[in-house]
């Protein structure tokens, strides 16, 4: 993560990771989620935050989902379905449940039929806030199992714009892939198919972070420029695809979109997001390895590739070549050591929220 989108240093009060999961998993069962589920929803918040996405981790959703709880939004206990199946294939109905725990059961569905067939997908709908938090969670499940994971999300709510639109047709539909390897930290992409993910828009209005040109538009499609503030209505602005501009790209982001929205809400039978407004669906995928090659002789492979990105000597003014999932990974050690650096205001929201419910929480 960029370093304008870090807790200020001044605002950082370091929390052990196993008081933070407590905590977390307490606020979930208040909200009705089942232990087994709470435990699951946690644990998704939980390893974003120890690989430094904190975007996607306690500090900006669980109050979220609090309040789609709250407002009746979300189902605590869903029915999980099967609507559709083949050998290789299934899609599900999530019953409006909260993805954090939807979409592990999804992926275990996936990995199932990938044991058997090579190959195992699986589209999920039937979700009104079904956000998955981070993608790369469901996707790293694979790697334990000799698999590669893929995960797609697409649907509400709407933020972005189509290369050369001036009206969302897009959230910000992400992408994530994980590779296993041997010895090196596993090859993890995880990534917002615009040129920011909306969480970290949210998240540099609370650091006070800068914008960058091309992040974002006004509402009649031009990309804003010259140090752009962030308007406080989200209906004051659009979020620009990959690539910001034509010039710099922007078709490919646009794509990328469109096939996330594809794979997840219209393989999936809801339809185009935009079409069809309140749904999110999701994508699931897992490659056996060895369906395809000896997967010792790949894992051995993947880490001569990885170390080779890792050592590619430097440009100037940079210390090193990193590859997807290697910093989070370096993260990871860091906080197992020091705890997770929380903005105080998140610590402060906790408090609140135990002295209403009457939790208990002790984050100390």
């Amino acid at each position: 993560m960029l370093e304008r989108f870090k807790v200020p240093e001044e605002d950082r009060v370091y929390i052990r990771p196993e008081k933070m999961r407590a905590a977390t998993e307490t606020v979930f069962k208040s909200s009705g989620l089942s232990d087994d589920d709470a435990e699951l929803s946690a644990d998704v918040l939980m390893l974003s935050d120890m690989r430094g996405c904190e975007t996607h981790g306690v500090s900006n959703m669980l109050r979220r989902y609090v309040g789609w709880y709250d407002d009746g939004e979300l189902n605590p206990k869903p029915n999980l379905r099967i609507i559709r199946e083949s050998d290789a294939t299934a899609t599900l109905d999530a019953d409006d449940g909260l993805g954090l725990h939807i979409a592990p059961k999804a992926m275990e569905i996936a990995m199932e039929k990938a044991e058997k067939f090579g190959m195992g997908s699986v589209a999920v709908s039937g979700n009104k806030n079904g956000h998955v938090g981070m993608l790369a969670y469901h996707s790293m499940m694979a790697l334990e199992h000799d698999m590669i994971g893929v995960t797609l999300i697409a649907g509400d709510a709407l933020s972005a714009v189509p290369t050369f639109g001036a009206e969302k047709r897009f959230a910000t539909n992400p992408w994530a892939y994980a590779v296993p390897a041997r010895n090196m930290p596993p090859f993890v992409f995880d990534i917002a198919t615009t040129q920011v993910a909306g969480n970290k828009l949210a998240l540099a209005k609370r650091v006070g972070a800068p914008l960058e040109d091309h992040w974002i538009a006004n509402i009649d499609g031009s990309s804003m420029v010259g140090n752009p503030q962030l308007p406080d209505d989200r209906s004051q602005y659009h979020q620009l695809p990959m690539g910001g501009t034509r010039e710099q790209g922007s078709h490919k982001g646009y794509g990328f979109m469109a096939v996330a929205e594809i794979l997840s809400q219209i393989l999936s039978g809801a339809g185009a997001a935009f079409l069809n407004p309140g749904t999110m669906c999701h994508w699931f995928c897992a490659y056996k390895i060895d369906a395809f090659t000896d997967p010792e002789k790949f894992k051995d492979d993947m880490d001569d590739f990885l170390n080779g990105l890792a050592t590619t000597p430097p440009a100037p003014g940079h210390d090193r070549v990193l590859y997807p999932g290697l910093p989070e990974h370096e993260e990871t050690l860091l906080r197992e050591k020091e705890g997770i650096p929380y903005h105080r205001e998140v610590v402060d929201w906790f408090r609140s929220i135990s002295d209403a419910r009457n939790l208990g929480i002790d984050l100390a």
